[in-house]
């Protein structure tokens, strides 16, 4: 929660057998065991899996556009998370 600032807006729930963080009811990041899924504009999608530690996020072995999986390793890399 803490890089989420302090909006008003996030708040955090339960979900999909993790915690989610919701930006005015709307799912923005996932953390699921050491991992994250995180929401990304559709565009930038394909660019995602060259940064470190990501790959385009996949639900039901189909590639969920405007979604992000980051890795545990790379989450726990303050200057990787932050980008």
């Amino acid at each position: 929660m803490e890089r989420l600032g302090t909006d008003p807006d996030i708040t955090e729930k339960r979900m999909l057998g993790g915690i989610a963080f919701l930006h005015r009811g709307n799912r923005a990041v996932g953390v699921s065991g050491d991992g994250l899924t995180v929401r990304v504009c559709p565009e930038a999608t394909e660019e995602a899996p060259a940064r470190p530690g990501t790959r385009i996020f996949d639900m039901t072995g189909r590639p969920m556009r405007g979604w992000v999986a980051v890795a545990g390793p790379a989450v726990a890399e303050g200057e990787v998370l932050g980008e």
